[in-house]
């Protein structure tokens, strides 16, 4: 099985993972505070990983900077996945079909004379 650098698998992606419910692959909409904390958090961990690169050395897992950006990253998939997901094409026309199927399907032949 696959993982990620947090250890999060990838099979994970899609189940019920710390609480929250989420698919990995749906647009999202992003307010502006949750846009802005990805952003900081997004600068923190580029930076920490390019210091970490730069400074050269072998990679472990308990290098207090490796589990600092893994703690940033985590966070960071805390505040994505806490905003509500964009409804597909798919889903808003389902959704209004299903709004509108009384008038659509359950019209008598004398309503639809009219």
């Amino acid at each position: 099985m696959a993982t990620s650098m947090t250890g999060m698998s990838i099979s994970a992606m899609g189940r019920d993972v710390g609480g929250a419910e989420f698919r990995a692959h749906r647009r999202r909409q992003i307010s502006q505070p949750a846009g802005r904390a990805l952003e900081i958090l997004g600068h923190a961990i580029e930076y920490l990983a390019d210091e970490y690169v730069h400074e050269g050395g072998s990679i472990s897992a308990r290098d207090p900077r490796v589990e600092a950006v893994q703690l940033l990253m985590a966070r960071n998939r805390e505040v994505y996945f806490a905003c509500p997901e964009v409804p597909t094409v798919a889903e808003r026309v389902l959704g209004w079909a299903q709004r509108h199927s009384r008038f659509l399907f359950h019209r008598t032949p004398r309503q639809l004379e009219q």
